[in-house]
């Protein structure tokens, strides 16, 4: 039984969403380092700058956290504390992580409701009904699809979702649906990496959903 470190996808599902969290991760850091940097450059050596920088840096920071988190999930680098259970016996060390373990998933299943409700305005589309659980969908919602960015300007390989968004006029900058996206994908990430963690806690392939403090001692 291992409390932390890296899991090898299992299965055809599982090596596709590993496939997006670490290709989504990479490609991140790197845009956000080289927007930075250009940004640099052009202000201290040319006194201009991107005007649409700080925002695309913003949206792409948000993205990497909400990747990061379902990433963090699979191989446990969360941070917690485990003073106290490192004295529980095994069996009860094991009923205490999947109890945390269905907190987390209920949390993350009401995270996921609440993403989707917010970001569905954003693209047309309902918003579900019932305040904890979804019991439907509402029959009148805001259609907020036309609302914009501040400063990034629309793509052109984008501008096949006007006529699907905004009734086919053009959009000046990047719809705001582009960096809320990351809201139901990152939440719905995380739910299938939290039901992967609790299947892996109750089979007993590992201890808990944190990094355990053996990984700091060793570290050292």
């Amino acid at each position: 039984m291992s409390s932390a470190g890296q899991v090898e996808p299992q299965g055809a599902v599982g090596r596709w969403v590993n496939s997006i969290e670490e290709n989504g991760i990479a490609l991140i850091l790197g845009l956000m380092t080289i927007i930075t940097f250009t940004n640099v450059v052009l202000r201290y050596g040319f006194d201009t700058g991107l005007i649409w920088g700080l925002e695309a840096t913003s949206y792409l920071f948000a993205w990497l956290v909400l990747f990061g988190m379902s990433y963090c999930v699979k191989v446990t680098a969360h941070i917690g504390v485990d003073a106290l259970i490192t004295y529980f016996s095994p069996s009860l060390r094991r009923l205490v992580a999947l109890m945390a373990a269905g907190i987390c998933l209920a949390y993350a299943f009401l995270l996921l409701k609440g993403s989707w409700d917010f970001f569905a305005n954003f693209v047309g589309l309902p918003g579900t009904t019932g305040s904890w659980f979804p019991t439907g969908f509402h029959a009148d919602f805001q259609n907020q699809s036309w609302y914009e960015g501040d400063d990034i300007p629309m793509p052109e390989f984008l501008r096949f979702l006007e006529p699907m968004l905004n009734d086919g006029e053009a959009y000046e900058k990047l719809p705001l649906m582009v960096p809320y996206l990351i809201l139901p994908i990152g939440v719905a990430l995380l739910l299938f990496r939290l039901i992967q963690a609790t299947v892996r806690i109750y089979t007993g392939k590992i201890s808990g959903l944190i990094a355990s403090h053996e990984l700091d001692e060793g570290a050292k």
